[in-house]
């Protein structure tokens, strides 16, 4: 069935000889560019990886910053609402003593004109009867 003659060397030689080129030309080149695309890939995958968790601790680190900002600005509103209840307080106790004073000084004064009025009326009173009394007696008889 087979023949083994010249033939079949030359061939295992020319295959030999052809998988020698192109182990040479083609795969060793074709490999060295696929270990070279792996090793991009892992160490873009790597850096990605990296920026990723750098990335998530600035986040975290920005979150309480700004959760420390919101409690500080809280309290400060909360310190700022609590000065303006004082200052309002004193203004609204400042007034009423105010009012207080004017409304004891007005009833002081209604309490003078008063008086005056009274003894002026008195004064008129007396005047008045001691006319009434001259007229109907006569004026020698009133002293």
């Amino acid at each position: 069935m087979f023949d083994f003659d010249a033939t079949l060397p030359l061939m295992a030689v020319q295959f030999l000889l052809l998988a020698a080129i192109l182990n040479a030309i083609f795969y060793k080149p074709l490999s060295k560019v696929l270990d070279e695309r792996d090793d991009y890939i892992r160490k873009n995958e790597q850096e990605a990886r990296e920026r990723l968790s750098k990335a998530k601790v600035l986040a975290q680190q920005y979150e309480e910053q700004l959760a420390e900002a919101r409690r500080q600005s809280q309290a400060t509103i909360a310190a700022a609402q609590a000065d303006a209840k004082k200052i309002s307080a004193g203004a609204i106790a400042e007034a009423q003593s105010e009012v207080q004073s004017k409304r004891e000084q007005a009833q002081q004064e209604i309490e003078q004109q008063k008086q005056q009025a009274m003894l002026s009326l008195e004064q008129e009173v007396y005047a008045l009867s001691r006319q009434i009394l001259e007229k109907l007696v006569g004026p020698e008889l009133v002293k």
